[in-house]
């Protein structure tokens, strides 16, 4: 490894030789961590009218960091800003050219301040921000998937165990079944956002400062509820950053789940939804292919997230208070997760309310393989018959339709009366699928009454999010 000539470091004094040049881009971050340099601009101007409020920096000295600091935004905005690896990363690429636009008033930005608290508090405002972008499109999800839960609520589709046919359901059921999963999801990012929402700044490298720094304001001015209480767990907590990808990877394992069941139901041994051309893609070899490639790279994604989780848990476990470098390795497995988040919500929000029932096929497929088997024991419990005795007259009445290739509702009642003489001629109201939802008509229930409250009070929920 050779060293090479380089610009003059901001933390340059002590040393006495430069860095080597390899090793210069191994411990650079700026690459990835330039996306911070809106929050790091942010978190600048704050502790800038901190530091004045408390007479560390002169109103000409705020004034003229405020000026810089915006021209340095616009610059960013604008593609302009000359980023450089020598400089590390992005706060003190920012630092630098704010020394540069103003002189010696950019020299003191960083008085109380270091880049452990600095980075701690940009990596916070940054998740934030992300976290409200992604509840919203979250929202939108859910949203979509409970209007069509209500246009779906009579349709009727096989509900399975095991993947096999086990009792009918509505549609309208099965897809409020997928937004609870997300509602929960939606409380946990919630709980993120809460958890988090502590201004480390202030702590300085890791001790606090000398100063008399006024953190509340500070805080206060950022949006966040208050000061982090320790300087030493302010600049090494990395929690925020596992909780959120915690939070992904359940996410993605539950689109990932409603991925697996869009890639069967759209197959042709299930054809029960059809998905729009838009979000599919052919064959380049056999032209009557149409495949769910959306729901498919959701489905696989969940991998990548996973992977991100295990990386920060690993990064965090073995790591004595307070900073180490290590957690520079923290940013790229959370920026990747923000944004394979927001990408996945995206598609499914534009996806899934567009999704079409293919109706008679459902219909057909729940009457296939003895749905309604369970009614009949409920039927004849209502009758008297111990449930264990029900079962098993129930079952051989099963044995003898798949024998007969006979569905029950389609069996005489004379023949169901060879299995049980309790049963009479207004069981086959129970035994049709309609009957068969209908009579679950309680909280939590798949009748289509259910639904429709069910779907009424999720969007209530959803509306309480916006007001």
């Amino acid at each position: 490894m050779s060293a090479q000539k380089e610009t003059s470091k901001l933390w340059g004094g002590r040393f006495s030789e430069p860095t080597d040049s390899f090793v210069q881009r191994f411990t650079a971050s700026v690459g990835f961590d330039q996306r911070m340099a809106e929050q790091d601009i942010t978190a600048s101007l704050a502790h800038a009218a901190m530091l004045n409020n408390i007479g560390v920096l002169s109103d000409e000295e705020a004034s003229q960091i405020n000026t810089g600091l915006e021209q340095i935004r616009k610059e960013i905005a604008s593609g302009e800003f000359n980023w450089s690896i020598e400089l590390e990363d992005v706060h003190m690429n920012i630092e630098a050219r704010l020394t540069e636009l103003v002189g010696n008033a950019g020299k003191k930005l960083h008085t109380g301040r270091s880049r452990n608290d600095q980075v701690a508090t940009d990596i916070r405002l940054y998740l934030r921000s992300a976290i409200d972008l992604i509840g919203i499109e979250l929202s939108r999800l859910q949203k979509g998937l409970v209007a069509l839960a209500v246009e779906q609520a009579d349709t009727i589709m096989p509900g399975f165990t095991h993947l096999q046919t086990a009792q009918p359901v509505s549609f309208g059921h099965h897809l409020l079944a997928w937004n609870e999963m997300l509602e929960r999801d939606y409380g946990r990012l919630q709980d993120c956002r809460e958890r988090m929402n502590e201004c480390p700044l202030g702590a300085a490298a890791l001790a606090g400062s000398s100063f008399p720094l006024d953190r509340e304001h500070t805080a206060s001015s950022l949006g966040f509820r208050k000061p982090s209480e320790n300087s030493l767990d302010s600049v090494s907590d990395r929690d925020f950053a596992i909780e959120f990808c915690s939070f992904a990877a359940l996410l993605l394992t539950h689109m990932s789940r409603i991925s697996e069941e869009l890639v069967l139901w759209t197959s042709a041994q299930f054809n029960f939804v059809e998905l729009p051309d838009r979000f599919c893609t052919g064959s380049s070899i056999m032209p009557q292919k149409k495949n769910p490639d959306v729901p498919e790279l959701v489905r696989g994604k969940v991998g990548r997230v996973n992977g991100h989780l295990m990386s920060l848990l690993t990064l965090m476990k073995s790591q004595p208070l307070a900073y180490n470098k290590d957690n520079q390795e923290d940013k790229e497995p959370l920026f990747d997760s923000v944004d394979t988040v927001m990408d996945c919500l995206r598609a499914f929000g534009d996806m899934l309310p567009a999704i079409k029932p293919n109706k008679a096929v459902m219909r057909e497929a729940a009457r296939r393989g003895f749905s309604t088997a369970t009614d009949l024991a409920d039927y004849l419990v209502g009758r008297g018959l111990p449930f264990r005795d029900a079962h098993e007259v129930v079952g051989k009445a099963v044995a003898h339709g798949i024998a007969s290739s006979t569905d029950l509702a389609d069996m005489s009642l004379q023949t169901l009366q060879t299995f049980s003489a309790e049963i009479q001629a207004d069981v086959f109201e129970v035994l049709t699928l309609e009957g068969s939802i209908a009579a679950r008509n309680h909280l939590g229930g798949t009748a289509p009454q259910q639904v429709r409250a069910a779907a009424q009070r999720a969007s209530e929920r959803l509306a309480e999010r916006e007001s």
